[in-house]
């Protein structure tokens, strides 16, 4: 049985994480951050749903300065969780937020360093030196806002959106996320600021949790014991985006690894609390079938019985388990019954378990039985209808068993998160669509209302050539 790692303790307004606090669960809003009653009203559904901090994009000044008055009306009306401003291409953005904010997440990808174009870049060791330094002397001034507002600051790094200066450097690695990480908490501690929360996120679950791992020992290594927030981004909607998500947090969490975490689905954001909740609640069970699913080992194959009350539990439970062992390659094949403690529901009775084997190995990177979606959750950045978009694309796309879409909000993590994806649909502006191969945008700024049938002519073209 794995205890929990223990970190540091993090203030966030009312709300301590870290050490032996309880792991918070946490949303992200879909509105637009200018718009103050539509704001407050979807926070409220979200704490009302339970989740713990809620967090805003701010992509500009003006985003930034109307958190204060968001702020101040959940507040008026009993709510005091805290509220997290999301900044990404604009650090003076962040100097704003902290005045207002709980906590401001900024992304070590996009903060200082220029957009991402994905060139090779060649720094001399002077010249890279240089740039940290950059880097250093932008963040003081931010530093200098949290300490005087008593800000909290999540350094969240996002595999799709690394810097070209990381990426020439370490290459597209967990050790370039990692790094990527660490060049700015080293900041942080010299400037002794330590009301910190990391994050390191992807869309593929193998590298989420590598690269978490990796940060663990990196930071023991330098004695920083900072909390650390799970998420596997983009994870999907539906039952394929739970199992993502069960999979790649889970992991880490029967491990111990893990003080907040968030589960990213592609629906209204009070959608993803009960599900993290579960997750949260199933820590012990989950962390005693994974023993008992590493001793089942035989012939490359996993068997696993388990009991549950429900079918959504007992895919989340199903999918925590084993992620682990997947990911680490302890097997490749899975073999899943129930065994039910309790007289189970007519769903639960139904379950189709070679389905859900099948897609917890789908979610593990080890064997694709059907189209593959990365898709975002959405915020105020997103210039189009996520949700209505993910359901033309799926159905159209479907039967194409293998395939890898990326369906996209905006530009933050977009194009980088093309890497991992075949196609990619990518929100370019207010009504604006721009779609990728690979990393490769093949045409940009298509008219909403036709973009997804321009990706669907890409693809047929490109499997005819084939």
């Amino acid at each position: 049985m794995s205890t929990r790692r223990i970190s540091s303790v993090t203030h966030v307004g009312p709300i301590a994480i870290g050490s032996d606090n309880p792991i918070r669960v946490q949303s992200m809003n879909t509105t637009d951050t200018n718009d103050t009653e539509a704001c407050v009203a979807q926070a409220k559904r979200i704490i009302d749903a339970g989740g713990e901090l809620v967090r805003l994009t701010t992509q500009g000044t003006r985003e930034a300065e109307n958190m204060k008055n968001i702020s101040a009306r959940l507040k008026q009306d009993g709510y005091q969780q805290p509220l997290v401003a999301d900044v990404h291409f604009n650090a003076r953005v962040a100097d704003v937020a902290a005045q207002y904010c709980e906590k401001v997440r900024i992304n070590p990808g996009n903060y200082v360093d220029p957009a991402r174009t994905f060139k090779h870049l060649e720094y001399t060791d002077a010249e890279y030196q240089a740039e940290l330094q950059r880097v250093e002397e932008r963040l003081i001034p931010f530093i200098n806002i949290c300490k005087e507002h008593h800000t909290a600051v999540r350094i969240g790094v996002n595999h799709g959106s690394l810097s070209d200066r990381i990426m020439s450097r370490y290459g597209d690695t967990p050790e370039g996320i990692v790094e990527s990480c660490l060049e700015f908490l080293r900041i942080f501690k010299k400037h002794d600021f330590n009301d910190i929360v990391i994050s390191i996120k992807a869309s593929n679950t193998v590298v989420m949790v590598q690269s978490v791992r990796l940060l663990v020992q990196a930071m023991d290594k330098e004695d920083m014991h900072y909390p650390l927030h799970l998420g596997v981004t983009e994870a999907g909607e539906g039952e394929d985006g739970r199992i993502k998500s069960a999979v790649g947090i889970g992991a880490l969490l029967t491990e111990g690894i893990g003080d907040t975490i968030r589960v990213s689905l592609s629906e209204e954001p009070e959608c993803e609390i009960p599900v993290a909740r579960k997750l949260v609640e199933l820590i012990p069970e989950c962390t005693r079938l994974r023993a008992e699913a590493e001793a089942s080992i035989h012939d490359d194959t996993i068997t696993l019985s388990l009991d549950a009350p429900d079918w959504e539990t007992f895919q989340l439970k199903a999918a925590m388990a084993v992620g682990a062992l997947l990911i680490d390659r302890k097997a490749t094949k899975l073999i899943l019954s129930p065994k039910f403690l309790d007289e189970p529901s007519d769903k639960a009775e139904r379950g189709d378990y070679r389905g859900l084997s099948d897609a917890i190995l789908q979610a593990a990177r080890i064997k694709f039985t059907k189209t593959e979606y990365i898709s975002c959750p959405g915020c105020g950045r997103t210039l189009y209808n996520l949700q209505e978009t993910i359901a033309k694309i799926k159905a159209a796309t479907s039967h194409l068993v293998g395939l890898k879409i990326g369906i996209m909000g905006c530009i933050v993590n977009g194009p980088g998160e093309m890497a991992d994806a075949d196609y990619g649909y990518v929100g370019a502006g207010r009504g604006k669509i721009s779609l990728y191969r690979k990393k490769e945008c093949i045409e940009k700024n298509i008219p909403e209302e036709e973009a997804v049938e321009r990706l669907l002519q890409f693809i047929e073209e490109d499997r005819k050539k084939s």
